[in-house]
């Protein structure tokens, strides 16, 4: 019982120490995330539409 009650408290502890982001950095990092995500979808669709349109030429 002794080893759980000192688990419990180094948690708490441990659980004290942590700093959470602000809601200000979760919305900057989202839209971070989100601004990432879309220029890199854009580069793929750019690419898969230059190599589509090279392959089709190659083939006819």
């Amino acid at each position: 019982m002794k080893k759980i009650i000192t688990y419990y408290r180094s948690a708490r502890e441990e659980l004290s120490k942590v700093i959470f982001p602000t809601k200000e950095q979760i919305r900057n990092a989202s839209v971070s995330v989100l601004i990432v995500v879309s220029v890199i979808t854009l580069f793929l669709a750019l690419v898969d539409l230059i190599l589509s349109a090279s392959v089709s030429g190659i083939l006819r």
